[in-house]
């Protein structure tokens, strides 16, 4: 058995800013789910051609999260996600909701967040 003292943790570790931090991923992935992700993963079920649009964007967001060194999680994927819509509104467009969507011709960003819903529900990120 060894007696060595275990080094002290680092000062600006904050384990209530890593829960609340977390919290407020999830509630933000709601909101995306809710505001695209139910309806879209729905469809994408029932349209081989929109799940594979979803499947490449998917397979494109982790990449992107894998190269930033990120894990695929609630915080990566909410601040992916809000970093989408941020471009999307700065763009001057509106953000998309259910019923906006005309799923056969969704744009990118729908499909992008979607992807991200997608990835959120694999990775039980909600």
């Amino acid at each position: 058995m060894n007696n060595e003292r275990t080094p002290a943790m680092d000062a600006n570790f904050d384990a209530a800013y890593l829960a609340t931090a977390d919290l407020d991923a999830r509630h933000y992935l709601d909101q995306v789910m809710a505001m695209v992700g139910v309806d879209g993963l729905v469809e994408a079920l029932a349209q081989p051609f929109l799940l594979a649009k979803v499947d490449q964007h998917a397979a494109a967001v982790r990449e992107s999260l894998t190269a930033a060194g990120k894990r695929v999680g609630s915080i990566s994927l909410a601040g992916y996600a809000r970093s989408v819509i941020a471009v999307h509104q700065r763009h001057g467009r509106p953000l998309p909701t259910p019923d906006s969507v005309d799923w056969s011709a969704a744009d990118w960003t729908v499909l992008r967040l979607v992807a991200v819903c997608h990835l959120a529900d694999a990775a039980d990120a909600f």
